[in-house]
């Protein structure tokens, strides 16, 4: 199943999508939340209750009033998560990022996956990125993928955690290098760099429906890995590719340690990190190390669509924005 979740009169509501159209699951199963957490929360008695709602829809069963007609605003599939983690797992963006920087591939990669918490309140869907003046200091986007968590647990072992994923969506961990990379200077970010945006969405996508794309894990790892092409594209021109299926972490393994010792619970997002070349930081800092006299940095601009793109999660669409307001917490800095 593919769920959306969209704005309903100023309130969130959920959707089910089939064959390019959507369908209101509150008139499909009248007794179901209309928010996304509390929908998850219901846990398998939830999924049955939108699953038989699929089943009507595949049947031609529904009410017509259910059929969503009208042009709808996408929120976050999750619009409100109870967390947000992103992690770590692409061994081709690290081991890029740290070449172009001229440094070492840091040999803990490979021992154990990593994660950092971001904004759960600065969590959106598709639509306008407002960014402040310093946000457009080094402006970037990064392609990933996310789960959200649907089945609560504790110190959850790698090989149980796939069965705590309710699905899977598109994500873009907005960032802003220059804030990013001054304030990480004091060993404790990323913070200001991070937390004004990140973007999940346009569906959240159930297991199942990526069966035909299923892959072995890395040697030596373990749980569910996927080949899903990764595209970005900036007004229209292609500027990342990559792959989900060269995660060198899997999910579950992330989940394993995000539960050490704390609760996950529905409604938690938890992100893949970068995949290779999927950001603009990555991208400049290879041309340049290439052709470090005529490469030009590229960044993203007041203007630029954004489109992230996923094999069977769908594409999401976000234009960058100028908040009407003109502070800038860099100038406040002690000389």
């Amino acid at each position: 199943m593919k769920f959306i979740s969209f704005d309903d009169q100023g309130r969130p509501a959920i959707g089910l999508v089939h064959d390019q159209k959507s369908y209101r699951l509150s008139v499909l199963q009248p007794h179901l939340p209309h928010d996304m957490t509390e929908f998850l929360s219901l846990g398998e008695m939830g999924m049955q209750q939108a699953r038989d709602a699929h089943q009507q829809i595949i049947a031609g069963e529904f009410k017509p009033e259910a059929l969503i007609t009208h042009e709808i605003q996408l929120l976050a599939p999750v619009p409100r998560p109870t967390s947000c983690r992103d992690g770590y797992a692409f061994r081709q963006h690290v081991a890029a990022a740290r070449r172009n920087r001229g440094v070492d591939m840091i040999a803990e990669f490979d021992q154990y996956p990593i994660f950092y918490f971001t904004n759960h309140r600065s969590v959106q869907g598709p639509g306008a990125i407002r960014c402040m003046p310093d946000h457009f200091r080094q402006l970037d986007f990064e392609l990933e993928v996310a789960v959200v968590i649907g089945k609560a647990g504790r110190n959850i072992r790698a090989a149980e955690a796939d069965q705590h994923i309710a699905g899977y969506t598109i994500m873009n961990d907005m960032s802003a290098r220059t804030l990013q990379m001054e304030e990480m200077l004091l060993n404790l970010g990323p913070a200001k760099g991070k937390d004004f945006s990140t973007v999940i969405g346009p569906w959240l996508v159930t297991p199942d429906e990526l069966e035909p794309y299923r892959c072995a894990p890395p040697a030596g790892h373990t749980g569910s890995a996927f080949r899903l092409d990764m595209v970005c594209r900036v007004n229209g021109v292609e500027v990342s590719r990559g792959n989900m299926g060269d995660m060198d972490w899997t999910f579950a393994e992330i989940i394993e340690r995000c539960a050490y010792g704390v609760d996950l619970v529905p409604g938690d997002v938890i992100g893949s990190g970068t995949v290779g070349t999927g950001c603009f930081l990555e991208l400049n800092g290879t041309g340049k190390r290439l052709n470090p006299d005529g490469f030009v940095p590229q960044w993203l601009q007041e203007g630029d669509q954004v489109d992230l793109e996923v094999t069977g999660l769908g594409l999401l669409r976000n234009h960058i924005e100028r908040e009407g307001d003109d502070f800038s917490i860099l100038a406040l800095k002690k000389s």
